[in-house]
């Protein structure tokens, strides 16, 4: 079964939307889809993420830095750095590809 990352989208008036695609191991891979009208949640997170935006353009801001993110652009987060979304584009909508790696047991 084959499926299309830019399927199906939700519609969503604030804030983001969340769909978990697969997980394996410490492995969490999601599918983003941003409002124009981002919440601005501060996430500090316990794994890495690796974050690409497929569509759209994004200002967020990292650990003190602000960027702007276009279509192809990815980023790497390192788990314990505070980060949120500024800014999403109104047409196209952000649409992100959003890989979690949670810590092993050691």
């Amino acid at each position: 079964m084959s499926c299309n990352l830019f399927l199906d989208l939700p519609r969503i008036d604030r804030g983001e939307a969340f769909e978990e695609l697969l997980r394996c191991s410490n492995v969490r891979i999601e599918r983003i889809l941003s409002s124009d009208r981002p919440e601005s949640v501060l996430y500090d997170q316990i794994q890495d993420e690796w974050v690409c935006l497929l569509q759209g353009e994004a200002e967020l801001w990292i650990d003190g830095e602000t960027l702007t993110l276009r279509s192809g652009d990815y980023r790497f987060i390192p788990a314990g750095t505070p980060h949120r979304v500024l800014k999403t584009s109104t047409e196209p909508r952000c649409l992100w590809l959003a890989i979690h790696i949670d810590p092993t047991e050691g």
